[in-house]
This record gives C-alpha cells, sequence and structure tokens, in this order.
C-alpha cells in the first residue's frame, strides 16, 4: 500500500521483487482512464520506492479525489516465468 494514505502533496509506492523483471506501476482515475505511468522498466531483485507527486503524464496537477494504482511484475526466474498484479486505491487530499 502507498504511505501515506490519503496524501498531499506526495505518496510512495514501496514494493518489493524476489527476482528481476519487467515492471509497470500506472496510476488510474475513477472512471479507470489512464492519469499516469510512474514505472515502465526492468528492476532488479531487492527492494523499490516509488513517488507520486499527484500530477498527469502531462505534469498537470490532478483534483483531490480517489486514484487507483496498478502494479504489475513480469519476472523470468531459470526458465519460469511468473509474477504478480495487485491493484490499490489512494487517495489525494488539498
Amino acid at each position: 500500500q502507498n504511505f501515506p494514505n490519503p496524501f498531499n502533496p506526495t505518496t510512495s509506492i514501496r514494493f518489493d521483487l524476489k527476482d528481476a523483471g519487467s515492471v509497470d506501476i500506472v496510476v488510474y482515475n475513477l472512471l479507470g482512464q489512464k492519469v499516469k505511468t510512474l514505472v515502465n522498466s526492468e528492476l532488479t531483485t531487492g527492494y523499490h520506492e516509488v513517488v507520486w507527486d499527484g500530477t498527469d503524464d502531462l505534469g498537470n496537477k490532478v483534483v483531490s479525489g480517489i486514484y487507483f494504482y496498478r502494479i504489475e511484475a513480469r519476472q523470468q526466474n531459470g526458465g519460469k516465468v511468473g509474477g504478480f498484479a495487485k491493484t490499490r486505491k489512494m487517495i489525494l487530499l488539498k
């Protein structure tokens, strides 16, 4: 889960990867529209943290409200493909 939640002006999303792999973290609004891509890259094994500053992909500040982030990790370990996906709610208060 992100911390703090509710947040203003920033929130941190922390996660741990058992194996290196491709990770996507995307923020969506209540209508399911993409607001911002926070991560879209290959990451190494271990602990990671990403910060969302309440802006969209164009750098515009978003309005107060409920947002969701989805984290998807695709990992390949010794020929086995694995990973996980989770969606969590976060609240931006101004």
